[in-house]
C-alpha cells in the first residue's frame, strides 16, 4: 500500500507548497483514494510535482466539514469528474471556530457523483468508513470554540460530521482528518466494529495550540500517548497535532509515532 502526503502544515519535499491543511493519498492493488484535499488548489499542485494522476483517482473521502480538509475538491472534481465523493451529510452544516466560518463551501454539496451519508458504510470488501464516535475518553479541549449554527443558535460542535476511512488488507489502514472526537475514541469505535487495532493510523491529533498548554491539557496529551503506547499501531501524524504536543508524546511512543509533512511517502 502506497501513501503520499499531499498537502499538511509543514513541509518534508522542497518540491511541495505547504499550507494549513491535509490531503492523503492512498493507493492499494484495487484502488487509488483521496482522504480530503487540503484548503485549495495547491494540493492538486503538489500531486502533480511528485508524480500522482489524481485523475486516476476513483474514491474521495471528505473526513469532516472544515475548509482545510475540503477547500480543494472543486479543483479536484475539474479533473477528475468520475471519482465518487463519500462525506457525511452532516459536513454541510455550518462551522465556526470563534467568530470565524471554517465549514466548506455549499457548492461541494452539488457537485456530481457526491454521497452525502448518515452514518457507517461500506465501499466495498476493502475499503469502508464509519462515524458515530460518541466516547469522550480525553476529548481534545481545542474543540471548546469549535461550534455549529443550528436554527439559529450556536451550539457546541460535537462532530458527527466526521468520519474515518479504513482500508483492509493484509495490513490494515485508519485514516482521520483531525481526530476531533479524540484518538483514544475513534480507535475505541474502531474496535467495536473491526475488532483489533489497525496496523496504521493517518490522523491529526487536534493537540495544537498557539498558547502554553494547562497542566490539564499537558496530562491530557501525556495520558493519551501512554493509552496509545499500549496498542501495536504506529501512529503517522502531523497538521493539527502540533509540535508541542509530539515532543510530549515522542519520548512515550518514540518509534510508534512518525510525523508526517507534505511530501512525504510510506508504504505499508
Amino acid at each position: 500500500m502506497k501513501i503520499v502526503v499531499l498537502m499538511e502544515d509543514t513541509c518534508g519535499n522542497p518540491l511541495c507548497e505547504y499550507e494549513h491543511g491535509l490531503s492523503v493519498y492512498v493507493e492499494t492493488e484495487k484502488h487509488k483514494i483521496l482522504v480530503d484535499t487540503g484548503a485549495g488548489e495547491k494540493t492538486l499542485a503538489n500531486a502533480r510535482r511528485l508524480g500522482i494522476d489524481l485523475s486516476l483517482v476513483d474514491t474521495a473521502v471528505l473526513s469532516h466539514g472544515h475548509y482545510d480538509h475540503s477547500g480543494g475538491l472543486p479543483a479536484f472534481r475539474s479533473i477528475n469528474p468520475d471519482a465518487v465523493i463519500y462525506m457525511q451529510k452532516t459536513a454541510l452544516g455550518d462551522y465556526y471556530h470563534g467568530e470565524r466560518y471554517i465549514g466548506i463551501d455549499k457548492r461541494i454539496g452539488q457537485l456530481p457523483n457526491i454521497r452525502l451519508l448518515d452514518g457507517d458504510f461500506r465501499i466495498d470488501g476493502e475499503l469502508s468508513v464509519f462515524t458515530g464516535i460518541t466516547g469522550r475518553r480525553f476529548w481534545p479541549e481545542s474543540n471548546l470554540s469549535l461550534s455549529v449554527q443550528l436554527e439559529g443558535q450556536r451550539l457546541q460542535d460535537e462532530f458527527g460530521h466526521e468520519q474515518c476511512l479504513v482500508v483492509q488488507g493484509e495490513k490494515n489502514l485508519l485514516v482521520s482528518g483531525c481526530a476531533h472526537n479524540g484518538i483514544l475514541n475513534i480507535l475505541d469505535r474502531y474496535r467495536d466494529k473491526y475488532g483489533g487495532c489497525p496496523d496504521a493510523v493517518i490522523s491529526g491529533f487536534h493537540m495544537m495550540k498557539k498558547t502554553d498548554y494547562s497542566e490539564r491539557e499537558t496530562e491530557i496529551i501525556c495520558r493519551t500517548a501512554e493509552e496509545l503506547k499500549k496498542t501495536r499501531a504506529v501512529f503517522y501524524t502531523g497538521h493539527c497535532t502540533g509540535t508541542k504536543a509530539m515532543e510530549l508524546m515522542r519520548p512515550v511512543l518514540k518509534e510508534q509515532m512518525v510525523p508526517i509533512h507534505c511530501g512525504t511517502e510510506l508504504w505499508l
